[in-house]
């Protein structure tokens, strides 16, 4: 995983954000090895979680890229937020997609309930959209997508056919 992602987390867990990482960087983490020059992130859409996340997002020195604004209706209608992290950041450039409505996915408190988590070393426990939602959210009709969801799916396989839940490896367990 690139730095400026774990700059990314690192902010995120230093403003004490619930977020759910997805994309290609959860890819990465669920062994379905993708490419990916940006950081996207599922959060709860509540206004002190959206406080939380503007501070880290002006740690970070984070720009809206595009429309819609930084404004809760557009989390609620499943608009995703585009940012940029500022070029004296400690992630200079990189992208960050926030949303809080996953498209062909449940409410965040459920996908809550269902993420993975992984342990990095320098950041410890990043949650992730859990397997199942992750390849939901990814069909699209983009071609691009496709090969995505394959893997996706597969590292799904293999971790059902060895009799492993389809979490990420350390897995922690969740109660709340």
């Amino acid at each position: 995983m690139p730095s400026p992602t774990r700059r990314v987390l690192s902010s995120m867990r230093e403003y004490g954000v619930r977020y759910l990482l997805m994309g290609g960087q959860a890819c990465i983490l669920y062994d379905a090895a993708e490419f990916s020059r940006d950081t996207d992130l599922a959060v709860l859409a509540d206004p002190e979680n959206l406080e939380r996340l503007q501070g880290a997002l002006a740690g970070l020195q984070a720009r809206v890229l595009a429309v819609p604004p930084f404004e809760v209706q557009y989390f609620e209608r499943g608009h995703a937020v585009h940012f940029e992290c500022g070029p004296a950041s400690s992630a200079p450039g990189m992208r960050v997609h926030v949303m809080a409505r996953m498209r062909n996915g449940p409410p965040f408190a459920e996908c809550w309930t269902r993420r993975s988590t992984y342990v990095l070393d320098d950041l410890g426990e990043v949650a992730l959209l859990g397997l199942e939602d992750l390849v939901n959210c990814t069909k699209t009709q983009r071609d691009k997508d496709w090969p995505r969801l394959s893997q996706r799916s597969s590292a799904s396989w293999i971790r059902s056919s060895r009799g492993q839940v389809a979490e990420v490896e350390p897995r922690v367990a969740h109660e709340d």
